[in-house]
């Protein structure tokens, strides 16, 4: 999960960081405090390009913050619409650098990535003086070691007090990266100061999925990232729902990204198109199966739903009931076509015989021509 900017200041604040003063808002109803004026506003939408879409913009006073903040907000950025504003105040730079720490799962170790010219040109930077990137790994047994720092700072031109204080900083975003499960943790750019001081300007942070259950606030910023109902909805039963193709007209259900990937194949290929699908995962009863159905066929546009399980965990007589439950209660009446292979398939083909608007098959390509021609 990557997390909005402001969502990673926080966890930058919380570490140790220093970071500018500043406030995130929805409205400008909400915008208080004594800023040292100019501030920048920054539109906090999860993608990149939003200085060149107009999403970052300075203002000179209050009343010409008040005028950017509402004009940011509400505005589109590629498909995001900007429902936040992070308010800063302006840096004081002297020098511009980048610093990130990422987990490599090649060498299963983190990784430093240090580069003294940092900003919206590191890509060039890389491309055009790979000299001037240095990677160095942090041993999981030592941890981090602080001359480690000082050898970066001294690539940079740092000195003095300002050496010791950048090699603390990176302890600080390796303690970051350690306590939060994050995948990266990114500064571009780290700023000296005027008056000697370094800032991290700006905030980047991607979290490891399979470890946010560990943390609340990471569960809370995941929540809140979460704005599609039915995403949300789904995630209650621990299903993994997906929108696709919002012109599209079937709905997948099935236990594995592999499967899903396969049905979504194989539909798409004969022109019709997926709207969304719905990861069971493994050990799914009837009741939630049922769930599931509903999800799906509340889905805009779903005409016909395509069940493909591998009965394992998740058996098919679970499945089946879940079917039947779904139709009886749910009052489904759109096609419903079924395969599944595996534990107590012959009990799950009994329960689903004739049910109303249910269409077995005996595999994933006789399930996609039978999805072909319920649309025909």
């Amino acid at each position: 999960m990557d997390l909005m900017e402001f969502e990673a200041r926080t966890l930058f604040e919380e570490g140790g960081l220093p970071i500018l003063k500043g406030m995130t808002v929805e409205s400008t109803d909400q915008i208080e405090g004594d800023f040292h004026f100019p501030v920048v506003v920054k539109a906090q939408v999860m993608t990149g390009g939003r200085g060149k879409a107009g999403g970052v913009r300075l203002a000179a006073d209050e009343t010409e913050l008040k005028k950017v903040a509402s004009e940011i907000l509400g505005m589109k950025i590629k498909q995001f619409t900007v429902q936040k504003v992070l308010i800063v105040e302006k840096a004081d730079i002297q020098q511009e650098m980048y610093l990130s720490i990422l987990l490599d799962r090649n060498t299963k170790k983190h990784r430093i990535v240090f580069s003294p010219q940092g900003g919206v040109d590191i890509e060039q930077t890389a491309q055009s003086n790979p000299e001037l990137i240095f990677k160095m790994d942090i041993d999981p047994l030592l941890g981090y070691n602080s001359q480690d720092g000082i050898y970066l700072a001294d690539k940079a031109g740092l000195t003095g007090d300002l050496k010791k204080e950048f090699a603390a900083l990176v302890g600080k975003l390796y303690g970051v990266v350690k306590a939060n499960d994050c995948l990266l943790a990114e500064i571009n750019p780290l700023i000296t100061t005027q008056d000697g001081h370094l800032i991290a300007l700006d905030a980047k942070i991607s979290v490891d999925d399979s470890g946010i259950f560990r943390h609340s606030r990471l569960v809370e910023y995941k929540d809140a990232h979460t704005v599609e109902p039915l995403v949300r909805e789904a995630a209650q039963y621990r299903f993994l729902y997906i929108p696709c193709d919002p012109e599209g007209n079937v709905v997948i259900m099935s236990n594995g990204s592999g499967m899903l990937m396969s049905c979504i194949d194989h539909i798409t290929r004969h022109g019709n198109k997926v709207s969304a699908v719905l990861d069971l995962g493994g050990g799914s009863t009837a009741d939630r199966i049922e769930h599931g159905i509903r999800i799906l066929f509340q889905t805009p546009g779903a005409k016909i739903l395509f069940i493909n399980i591998f009965g394992g965990i998740t058996r098919c007589n679970e499945v089946a009931l879940g079917i039947r439950n779904a139709i009886e209660n749910q009052k489904i009446e759109k096609p419903i076509v079924v395969r599944f292979e595996g534990t107590n398939k012959d009990e799950g083909l009994k329960i689903i015989e004739g049910l109303p608007c249910v269409i077995w098959a005996d595999g994933l390509i006789q399930g996609e021509e039978a999805v072909r021609r319920q649309l025909q």
